[in-house]
């Protein structure tokens, strides 16, 4: 991995790429938020979309998303907030892609190991930059990404703000809005309204806002995936008083290996249903099993025999402990845990390739199933326990059939699809 000093730049291939912001896991340090602004040629983001982070974490592009932390270690361990982004798939207007990070309740002078780390999807180094004598800082731009003779650069900056997050943003453009005034107590009579001068409009809304500070507890998800809002998770897994698995949130966690490995993942997931993701490239196979309370392998989530895989399934994450995972590929692999707001919905209308999760909440009816391919092609449907506290989800198997297949199935009403074949397919509500 080529280790670049405060200023150097280097070629990057327009590819592809994963950045990781690293630190070690000390004791009363803050977490570091890592986010991308991507900039016109003047410097300056474009709208609200141009900034990717944990409360917006994929651009409108698809070229640029924020992936989430690694689960959480023991203390002295490596912890990662981790991009994804695809050079060649910038929009034209966007000039440089800049990587930073903001911490809340400290400065980045507590954090220790502090560097960032671009690789290839295959894990493969590109370049590593170490930041080090941070002092007072509460935001950090650690590189950028720039358009260079028809190519990509990627650039160490190691630039400090003592302004955290909305410092810096107000820098590239972002309006930041004040927090809302105290509620006033009683008695309290407001101030009479000044009248507005004749031939004055109102003020101008500014182009570029953004609040900041601690995210809402809820947000609409827009269609898609990439594009999905999340709010910040609470700590400890305790059950929701309404189990309401379709709209359980959390932080993602992205968990990388080789070879057959036990996945722990993060104690704050709530119980209900996660979104698991999962790329590999060049393997035989690459499978995932739930495990049980003691860490043995107990059903299959996903098995996938293509060369390449990006891949969506679901686990049941269980009400009395952590959800523990047995992932296993030739080459190395990427999981991320998500809520469902990353998942894709059905709207009469979904087509597909392999294997996929899809969340159906539509009522009662018949869908159309088509496939294209040479291997089983299956579809299963969960829904939730009709008794949460003593009942496991519910499943059903759909569609059980090998190669080109045109079939329907009926469904029962809300649930997710998990969708599995090796080829392209298309599933219809029937009229």
């Amino acid at each position: 991995m080529t280790q670049l000093p405060e200023g150097a730049a280097l070629p990057v291939p327009a590819q592809a790429l994963q950045v990781a912001v690293t630190w070690q896991t000390v004791p009363g340090a803050p977490e570091v938020d890592v986010s991308a602004l991507l900039l016109d040629g003047g410097g300056r983001v474009r709208g609200d979309a141009d900034l990717v982070f944990y409360n917006h974490t994929g651009h409108p592009s698809g070229a640029v998303r924020h992936l989430g932390k690694s689960a959480p270690g023991a203390p002295g361990s490596a912890a990662a907030d981790w991009l994804w982004l695809h050079l060649a798939r910038m929009e034209r207007e966007v000039d440089r892609v800049v990587v930073a990070a903001s911490v809340d309740g400290g400065s980045f002078g507590q954090v220790r190991g502090l560097d960032v780390r671009v690789t290839d999807l295959s894990g493969a180094p590109v370049s590593y930059f170490a930041i080090g004598g941070a002092t007072t800082e509460t935001a950090f731009v650690f590189g950028e990404f720039r358009r260079r003779e028809g190519g990509w650069t990627f650039r160490a900056v190691g630039r400090g703000y003592a302004s955290g997050l909305a410092g810096l943003a107000t820098d590239f453009g972002i309006v930041v809005e004040p927090p809302p005034a105290p509620i006033p107590g009683p008695g309290y009579v407001p101030p009479p309204v000044p009248r507005q001068a004749p031939g004055y409009g109102a003020p101008p809304t500014p182009v570029h806002s953004q609040t900041y500070g601690t995210p809402p507890t809820t947000r609409p998800a827009p269609p898609g995936y990439e594009t999905a809002a999340l709010p910040v998770p609470s700590h400890g897994h305790v059950a929701p008083a309404v189990f309401d698995p379709l709209s359980s949130s959390f932080r993602p966690s992205v968990h990388q290996g080789r070879g057959k490995e036990t996945v722990h993942c993060d104690p704050a997931i709530p119980p209900g249903w996660a979104l698991l993701e999962i790329e590999s490239y060049h393997s035989i196979s690459t499978t995932i099993e739930s495990c049980d309370a003691h860490g043995r392998a107990e059903d299959f989530l996903l098995m996938a025999y293509e060369d390449d895989v990006r891949a969506r399934t679901v686990a049941l994450v269980p009400p009395d402990r952590p959800l523990t995972l047995r992932v296993d590929a030739d080459t190395p692999w990427t999981l991320r845990v998500l809520p469902l707001a990353h998942a894709r919905r059905f709207d009469s209308h979904i087509e597909g390739h392999a294997h996929d999760l899809v969340v159906y909440d539509g009522p009662p009816g018949v869908l159309d199933f088509s496939h294209h391919g040479a291997s089983p092609f299956t579809v299963h449907q969960h829904t939730p326990p009709r008794e949460p506290e003593y009942d496991a989800e519910d499943q059903e198997l759909l569609v059980d059939e090998i190669g080109e297949v045109r079939v329907s199935a009926p469904v029962t009403g809300p649930g997710l699809l998990r969708i599995s074949g090796d080829g392209p397919w298309k599933c219809a509500m029937r009229r």
